[in-house]
């Protein structure tokens, strides 16, 4: 048994195919096939069902996969102290972050990042929770950018910064009458919102005393993931919506005066690192929470005059 053939099974067990499991190792797929064949002859047990489609592990496989997992980070724990005895902050840090953060923070940061940390390779995939969580689960990202809390208990979440919603309406709406808008003065009726599966939608619908569907009493019915168009939406004199205070830091003059903060006490989201549980590389990531706490505004730092609003 070797190391090599325990991250070829996870590999299989990760892609549940044996062509991209043997292109996500380097090696050409007779190759991975063989030196699965050959774990499997000398355990004397089958770990894959090659008969479903996807490859499945068998249930025997799926414990002994557990386990190789658990090596292969042990393994990968030996380096990091040993990175960490010479002092050394290089590596390869995989991320994922959430759409409605994305386009506003990592502007703010990512440039002094890279020269401050030249030996850190960053790789950046924009996915939803979910799909961060999956893949920090099956060890294809090092750490997730997304609001928490999160219900998993298989995950660590650590808490970065605080961030208010704002109200953005459309000239001449009601709302925008008001110096400081009030929770009860939120509704759904005229309020456009993200597809489902964003999280900043279920936020923004926990905020609403009504929970009901908010198809709305607009003229159409417009689904998109795209916080900047809702923006353009709500321009061209139809309705409102909500907004994270980073959207706004670099808006026009002329868009800023279409927005208006809470009254205390102001609706914030919560934005963490995530990281799955026994995770790696603690190093860059304490590297990438004090490079983000550098760049974004101190007001965001903690949650005083602010409630929390969950998403789940």
């Amino acid at each position: 048994m070797t190391l090599v053939q325990l991250e070829y099974i996870i590999a299989l067990d990760t892609y549940r195919h044996f062509a991209t499991a043997a292109d996500r190792c380097h090696v050409t797929q007779p190759t991975l096939s063989m030196q699965i064949q050959k774990l499997e002859d000398e355990l004397g047990v089958l770990l894959f069902d090659r008969s479903k489609h996807p490859v499945l592990p068998t249930e025997v496989g799926i414990s002994v996969i557990e386990q190789a997992r658990a090596v292969i980070s042990a393994q990968k724990q030996i380096m990091e102290i040993v990175r960490d005895a010479k002092n050394e902050v290089s590596g390869h840090l995989k991320v994922g972050v959430i759409p409605t953060l994305a386009p506003y923070l990592l502007p703010l940061f990512l440039t002094s990042f890279i020269e401050r940390y030249p030996k850190i390779n960053l790789e950046v995939e924009e996915l939803l929770t979910q799909q961060i969580i999956e893949k920090l689960k099956l060890g294809l990202l090092d750490v997730g950018l997304v609001v928490t809390p999160i219900d998993d208990r298989s995950i660590n979440e650590i808490p970065v910064f605080y961030e208010p919603f704002v109200v953005f309406a459309a000239q001449n709406h009601p709302l925008l009458q008001q110096e400081k808008v009030d929770f009860k003065d939120i509704h759904a009726e005229d309020m456009w919102l993200l597809n489902e599966g964003h999280c900043l939608r279920n936020q923004v619908m926990n905020l609403c005393e009504e929970k009901a569907a908010a198809s709305q009493a607009l003229k159409f019915l417009y689904k998109t993931g795209s916080l900047e168009m809702l923006i353009k939406l709500v321009e061209q004199r139809y309705g409102y919506t909500l907004l994270p205070a980073l959207a706004t830091l670099d808006m026009s003059p002329d868009r800023k005066a279409l927005v208006r903060e809470f009254a205390a006490p102001q609706p914030k989201r919560e934005v963490s690192i995530i990281v799955h549980r026994g995770y790696l590389k603690k190093k860059l990531i304490e590297c990438l929470k004090t490079e983000i706490l550098t760049h974004i505004p101190v007001s965001l730092q903690d949650k005083a005059d602010g409630v929390v609003v969950g998403w789940t």
